[in-house]
């Protein structure tokens, strides 16, 4: 029976890198109004979850939010339950 010595890892030197800090969304100024249009009742916890994300939990109550990728997308999730219109 032959045995197999392991040989323990060569060991890797660890720089000190500084965090990187995430890129900060470029402001653009643009607002879109959200107007929750669909009640909650029935629908799936993330939907629910959506909304209140958008600072919505109650039908026909607004939100003037900043158009980001981040806020459309979580429109995209429940266009269903909502009406989204240019801010002034």
């Amino acid at each position: 029976m032959v045995e197999t010595v392991k040989k323990p890892a060569a060991k890797k030197a660890v720089t000190a890198a500084a965090p990187k800090k995430a890129a900060a969304p470029a402001k653009s100024g643009k607002k879109i109004k959200v107007t929750q249009i669909g009640s909650t009742i029935g629908r799936i916890d993330a939907q629910r979850n959506t909304l209140i994300g958008l600072g919505l939990n109650k039908r026909h109550r607004s939100k003037v939010l900043e158009d980001t990728p981040a806020v459309r997308g979580m429109i995209e999730r429940v266009k269903h339950l909502v009406v989204v219109e240019a801010a002034a």
